[in-house]
Parts: C-alpha cells; structure tokens; sequence
C-alpha cells in the first residue's frame, strides 16, 4: 500500500451510530475488579499490545488472568485457579510491532487464528488499541480495550488508523462498533510519563476547533449535541489541565484523564461521520510523513496543527475570532508544555522540499483540510505553518 491519502473515512449512514463501547469501567484498581467483565467475553483472549506497554500493564493483568503466566510471541498461556473458582484464560500476548500497518495486521491475524482466539484484549497507546480494534474487527470477535496512557480517546472509538511500516499515515477504517468493553485504570494510566497526557489534552481540544468549523452551522440534533460538547470539553481542559499536571492522581487528574480517554470519544460517537477532523488532524498526516516527526506525539502534532488551522483563518480570511482563539491556545501551550512552533515539535531543521512534501500531502484532494470553508493550496499551507506564533495582525510571513 502506497497511498498517501489523509483520510478515506467513508460516510455511514445517519441510521448508523457507533456511539460508545458496550461498557466502560473506570478507577482506581479498576483492572483487577473487571475480571468477571472480561470473562464475559469469551475463554481464550490473544493480547495485543506494545512491547513496553505490555510489560508494564502485566502485574495490573494479573488478576483478570488469574495468575496465569503469558507466554511472548502468540503462546498459550496456563494457570491455575486464583480461589475465584473461576476457570483460568487460556490466553496468549503479542506486540503488534512499531505501527498499526497492514504488515502488522497480518502477524496478528495469523497469532489470532494459531491461537484460536475468541476475544481481543488491546493493551497500550493509541495504535496499540487501532491495532487491537481492527484486528478484532476482521476476526469478527469481541474487544477489550485497556489504555496505559491518556494520549488519545482509540480506546473509546469505532475507528483504526492504518501507518506505513515507517510510520507515515495511510488510510483510517471505519469499524463496525466500537469496543465491547473499555477498561480505564488510572493507577495504570498514572504509570505513563506526564507528557502523554499533555498530548492528550492537545488532541482532545482539538474536538471543538475542528467540529466548530466542520459541523457547527448543523441544525441535527445529535451533530449540534457533539458541537456543544466539544466546546464543553475545551472549557474543562482550559480549566483543570494545569492544576491536574501538578497533581498526578488527584480528583482533577482524574477528570481530566476522563475528559481526554472517555468525553472525547462520546463528541466523536455522537457527531458519527458527519462530525469532522478538518485542517488540524490533516497537518498531524501530513508531518507523519517526515522522519524528523517520528519522535513526537500524536495530539503534539494535532495541537500544532489547530494553531495552523486558525493562521490559515486569519491568512485567507481575515478572521479575529480565530487571531483571538489562537492567541488563547499560545497561551494555554505555554502553560502545559505543548508545541507551538515547527521548532517545538523538533522540525525547524526540516528543510523546505521536506515543508512542501508535508504540505502538500495535507493537501490532497480526499485530505480533511478541504472541510475548511475556503480553498487552501500547499503554499498558503506552508505559510500558515511557518507563523503559527505571529503576532495578531500580521497576516504575511516575515522573511
């Protein structure tokens, strides 16, 4: 697969909503009171995780496996009875590799079906989960999903990402439901580093500048529903996310992580299809496709981009609302530790054939960036990127 497209979601019927996973379990100590939840779902679970994520999430596992020990590489796990009087998950584990790829997907197919696996348990991070998700999807068979970190709402939605085995995005797939089962342990996902959480606030705030502009003129009442609660989402985040960064695992932690995992998904279930990513997320594919960008974070990327989707605004129409929001989100990015700037995001030596592959890629003709009001061609995209901290007013790049 060689396509470079920024989306190709397709449209699903209004009739149609993947709203929210089956059930959701959230708290402190929450894997090890899901076991009768889990095993709801069948016998024989393969898991499917990172390889970092896999290890630290193991000893919170243990007691939804009731003791028994996994085996790496698709191996059968065994055990005994943990006094439950619960026979134990005959389970296996894999790490899906370094990218939710069809290369990816094909490994964990094969470990699925060598295992005859009748669920999925997806463990880790956003492509950990996309992996899990799709997998789950093309066996037809149940879902679980455990996040160790609150980078992302994956765990919560009805969508895959798919990446080049170099990590450029491709494509995404709608899946036919979301999870059949959600597991958010904040004692688990407090053991992620402090900055994945950030990026997870710059992905979540993302909901309300991108469906403000894509859905917002809507009179239906579930995308006017999800509108509103993008913007009720931006106002916590605003609100709570400095405080809950000074203290990990308290009560405003705890709402915030809710906000980013949970509240995020449920804007994004009850818009469906019609509630859209637009030029934030397509800059975030576009810049995947740079070496440089592998080593920053989903929402890094995404936050960057809301502030060059509201320069492109100001740029082409000469639009103060959006100067004033941006200033906001200077702000607010100063005050969490998120990228403002292409320097920030660990790009400022990119050269400019590199700017204008990325540019131009965010630009294609099935890209998001398109949902934009206005026409955007890769060089207004280019110059939009290179500004995004420009002083309210300067609607021309400095040389």
């Amino acid at each position: 697969m060689t396509q470079t497209s920024t989306s190709t979601k397709t449209d699903t019927s209004i009739l149609s909503l993947t709203i929210a996973p089956a059930c959701v379990l959230r708290g402190q100590n929450a894997l090890a009171r899901s076991r009768e939840a889990i095993a709801r779902l069948g016998k024989r679970p393969l898991i499917v995780g990172g390889s970092n994520s896999l290890a630290i999430a193991k000893p919170f596992l243990q007691p939804i496996l009731q003791g028994a020990e996994a085996d790496t590489g698709a191996r059968a796990g065994t055990g005994a009875r943990a006094g439950t009087g619960a026979p134990p998950l005959q389970f296996a584990e894999i790490a899906y590799g370094t990218d939710c790829s069809e290369i990816s997907l094909e490994h964990l197919r094969e470990a699925a079906s060598n295992h005859q696996a009748d669920f999925i348990i997806g463990v880790g991070g956003g492509k950990a989960l996309d992996a899990a998700k799709l997998l789950a999807y093309q066996c037809q068979i149940p879902i679980a999903t455990i996040p160790t970190s609150a980078a992302t709402c994956a765990a919560w939605t009805a969508l895959s990402n798919i990446y080049s085995e170099q990590g450029a995005f491709q494509y995404d797939v709608t899946l036919a439901r979301c999870p059949d089962l959600l597991i958010l342990d904040y004692d688990l996902i407090q053991t992620a580093p402090q900055r994945t959480l950030v990026a997870g606030i710059g992905d979540a705030i993302a909901k309300w500048y991108e469906a403000s502009v894509s859905s917002g003129h809507s009179e239906q009442t579930m995308i006017v529903s999800a509108v509103q609660q993008a913007r009720i989402l931006r106002d916590i985040l605003f609100q709570k996310s400095a405080i809950a960064l000074q203290e990990p695992g308290s009560e405003t932690w705890q709402e915030v992580t809710d906000a980013v995992v949970l509240l995020a998904g449920v804007i994004g279930g009850i818009g469906g299809a019609q509630c859209r990513t637009v030029a934030a997320h397509a800059v975030h594919n576009g810049l995947t496709h740079l070496l440089a960008s592998h080593g920053t974070l989903h929402g890094e990327k995404v936050a960057y981009g809301i502030l060059v989707q509201l320069r492109l605004e100001e740029m082409l129409q000469n639009n103060q609302l959006a100067a004033t929001a941006r200033q906001q989100l200077l702000k607010f990015y100063g005050e969490i530790g998120l990228p403002q700037t292409l320097d920030s995001l660990g790009l400022g030596d990119i050269s400019l054939t590199e700017l204008q592959r990325s540019a131009e890629i965010a630009c294609n003709p099935n890209s998001d960036i398109h949902r934009l009001p206005f026409k955007v061609v890769p060089e207004q995209l280019m110059a939009a990127m290179v500004s995004t901290t420009a002083p309210v007013g300067e609607l021309k790049v400095k040389n």
